[in-house]
């Protein structure tokens, strides 16, 4: 009764452990992929941000048509703009009228507003010395009666972007380095456990080819399992965040995100078999009076 009690308290432990280190792959796999493809699409998402930086231009009432299509015509076509959008002053008054709730001109008895144009330009012009020359220029024209883009949040995005994507590699590797002593660490810890009939088997004979090769194999399924986990919870949030955001074109380049889960999922393999074959050659190194 009391060895069946103990060959199931140790089943029950051995299986604890298995779990643990399943765990923990999976953790440190999914947050490396995370990382990876974050650093991958960093640009992107910065460039994302900058594209929404509007500078609007505002109209004189007493400007005419054609000077406004002209203005809009030049910049348009310039190699640095993106896209150009026209509101009315009638299209301006609906949009403040909901913002604030209220049909102001009721009580005003007309549209104090001015026809504008934003301006949306290309990522790579988002630049403050730039916007602000553009800025400056348009300026100069009489009809034109004021131009503004939100300065503080350009200025921060060019000083911040470059110190954003040094930061991120900085925490990938780093998190690597964390990442191979944990799965090292617990690995190390589970085939503690087995030092004893490791031991045993060096003693009475066996070779420690014939010792390390199921322990081997046992946490090379264990690191596929969680590999395998950690890339499907990968794609499906990084999947999430496309239909949510699609803007952002995560996923739409496929090889090259193919290309980082798989090498991820190498990752996660290769330090798991790694990481059992030292911590089964460092017992079997041991002198029977070390074990304990």
């Amino acid at each position: 009764m009391k060895n069946n009690f103990e060959e199931k308290y140790q089943k029950r432990k051995l299986l604890n452990t298995y779990i643990s280190v399943v765990l923990i792959n999976i953790i440190v796999v999914f947050l490396t992929g995370f990382l990876g493809l974050l650093l991958f699409n960093f640009n992107k998402v910065a460039n994302h941000f900058k594209e929404q930086i509007a500078l609007t231009v505002y109209f004189e009432n007493s400007s005419k048509p054609i000077e406004i299509q002209q203005i809009q015509k030049s910049i348009k076509f310039q190699k640095a703009t993106k896209e150009v959008v026209y509101i009315s002053k009638e299209e301006a008054s609906k949009i403040y009228a909901n913002e604030i709730g209220e049909d102001y001109m009721d009580f005003l008895g007309y549209n104090p507003l001015e026809s504008s144009i934003d301006v949306y330009f290309n990522a790579d012009y988002v630049k403050p010395e730039l916007i602000k020359k553009i800025s400056e220029r348009l300026s100069k024209h009489k009809f034109i009666s004021d131009v503004k883009y939100d300065q503080p949040l350009l200025r921060l995005l060019d000083e911040n972007i470059k110190n954003f994507e040094f930061w991120i590699l900085l925490i990938s590797l780093v998190f690597i380095a964390l990442a191979i002593l944990l799965i090292n660490s617990s690995i190390r810890l589970s085939i503690y456990s087995n030092r004893l009939a490791i031991k045993t088997m060096q003693l009475v004979g066996a070779t420690k080819w014939f010792i390390q090769k199921p322990f081997l194999i046992k946490y090379f399924n264990l690191g596929l399992i969680s590999s395998t986990i950690s890339i499907i919870i990968l794609y499906l949030l990084f999947e999430k965040i496309q239909v949510n955001f699609p803007e952002l074109n995560l996923l739409e380049e496929k090889y090259s995100i193919i290309l980082i889960l798989i090498i991820v999922y190498i990752f996660g393999v290769t330090i798991t078999l790694t990481s059992t074959f030292f911590a089964t050659k460092r017992f079997l190194n041991l002198k029977s009076d070390e074990i304990y």
